[in-house]
This record gives structure tokens, sequence and C-alpha cells, in this order.
């Protein structure tokens, strides 16, 4: 049985996900949903940006029914892309993934990025557009479109300026976390505001020779545990109740990650947290107002 996180709203979402950043093409993503349903994964993470929207709800449209599964039976995340900040744009682009993906409803609706996509980052009406963006998604999530909504690469700063704006608090935030990028004061400030963290780059880069997958004591510990590094990173991050979102277009790494049934000790648990590493491998949204 997958483990899950109730969000503050009460909205049950598996620890465990799928990504799909760049799975992109229709052969491709039926094949890894069909290995995602099969390994027993019930949650998908797909984006305006990816791409794959529409490919994605086909093929959940086509092997839902031969898992005996309903739609009810899963969760479905998608974000709204820099290019469609704004109050209006975002309802809009919100209905747009819903049709691409065959559904009236999403279980986690996410604002991508805090800036705008013709915007520079110091430039001050990014503040004024994703506050647009936040109202959409709030309009959408009063409708029933969204059963949660959340927020994706927000800084402390940016998740402050959030809630002194609004008395409606994100579900979640998707952001980039790993023994190499702790963001320990992000992770405090979340669970403080009953904001689940939800990690993306959980294994590092998306390169053949990730430095993470190789750090000298990950692979100790992976032997030492007699699971792959993969699996003890992803555990690490879900033992502390980190979601997780493992993206790969191999059926055995697909079935690997989502076989997480062991428990790290304490001093594993410490080990991996304090490696003294300070290495961000996705987009840094520091610099945007």
């Amino acid at each position: 049985m997958q483990r899950t996180v109730i969000l503050s709203n009460g909205v049950s979402m598996p620890l465990v996900g799928l990504g799909t950043y760049k799975t992109r093409g229709c052969d491709l993503i039926f094949s890894v949903v069909k290995a995602a349903l099969e390994a027993g994964y019930r949650s998908f993470d797909t984006a305006a940006v990816y791409r794959n929207e529409k490919e994605l709800g086909e093929a959940l449209h086509h092997y839902l029914p031969q898992f005996n599964l309903s739609r009810e039976d899963i969760f479905i995340t998608s974000k709204l892309s820099p290019s469609a900040q704004g109050y209006d744009e975002s309802q809009a682009a919100l209905e747009v993934s819903l049709s691409n993906l065959q559904l009236s409803y999403l279980d986690l609706y996410l604002i991508h990025w805090p800036a705008a996509a013709k915007l520079k980052p110091e430039d001050p009406r990014n503040r004024e557009v994703r506050a647009g963006s936040w109202a959409g998604l709030e309009a959408a999530y009063k409708r029933g479109r969204v059963r949660a909504v959340g927020v994706s690469n927000y800084t402390v700063t940016h998740l402050q300026e959030l809630l002194d704006q609004t008395s409606f608090t994100p579900h979640v935030n998707q952001v980039e976390y790993h023994p190499h990028y702790l963001q320990k004061g992000l992770k405090s400030f979340c669970e403080n505001e009953g904001i689940h963290l939800q990690a993306y780059s959980s294994l590092g880069t998306s390169l053949q020779s990730s430095p993470l997958l190789q750090d000298p004591t990950i692979c100790h510990l992976a032997n030492k545990l007699t699971c792959s590094p993969a699996q003890l990173l992803l555990r690490w991050a879900t033992q502390q109740g980190v979601g997780v979102l493992p993206k790969s277009t191999s059926a055995s790494h697909i079935r690997e990650n989502i076989h997480l049934d062991f428990d790290l000790s304490e001093k594993d648990l410490a080990t991996l947290s304090n490696l003294g590493i300070s290495h961000k491998y996705a987009w840094d949204p520091s610099s945007v107002l």
C-alpha cells in the first residue's frame, strides 16, 4: 500500500508520484504510464511547459480501465506556465490543461514559477502577476476545478509575501530538495505554515552521471542497506514526510523507485542530512522579486 500525506485541506496525496519532465511522445508516455500503473503508482506529475499533458491524458484514459482503476484512484498534478501568469490567464490555462488531460478536475494545480515569462527576474511587476495567478487558483479551487492548489519554486520570501496577501494558504510547495540542497529554512517554514513540501530533482540532475547518485557516502549507505542510491535518496525524503516525484523512462527504475519498504536509522538520516555539500542542480528562483 502506498504511503500518503494528508494535505491541510484533508486531501490525501501519495508521497511517491511519477515525474514526467522531458518525457514526450505518445509511445514513450504510453509505455511509462503502463509501467507505472503496473508498479503501483497512483500519482502523476505534469505541467503545461512539459508539453505532454495530452499524451498523458490519452494514456491514462486508455490504461485505467485495464487496471480496473477509476479517475478517483489517480492523483494528477499539473502546473501553470510562466507565460500564463495573471488572474484571467491562469483560469484559462487551467481549462486548457483539463481539456488536454481529459479531466473535469485536477487533484493539484501549482504556479510553476514565481515570475512571468516576459518579465526579468528583478522586475517588481512579478509580484503583481503572481498575486493575480494565486487569486485565479483560489477561484478555481472554490469552483471545484481543483482539489488542492499550491506553488512551485517559491522561496520563503515568496511564500511570506503570499501569506501576507491572503488567508488562503498553499497546500503544497514543490521545490528542489535533496541531501546536496537541503533548504532547511524553507522546509521549516513550510512545516510551520502547514504547507506540504514536495521534492523534485530528488536524484540530482537528469544527466546520466548525477553527482548526487555518485556521492561516496550515499553509495556506501546504499550498499550497507542493500538498496540502490536512488532508493536511499527517495526514502530519505519520504521518511521525513517529503513527497517525491522520481522521473524515469526505464520500467525497471520505475518499479525500483516506488519500492521503498525500508527505514533509515536516525544515524543514517543524520549522515545524509549533514554531507556538508550545497549544490543546486535545477533553476534558481532566489533572484525573482
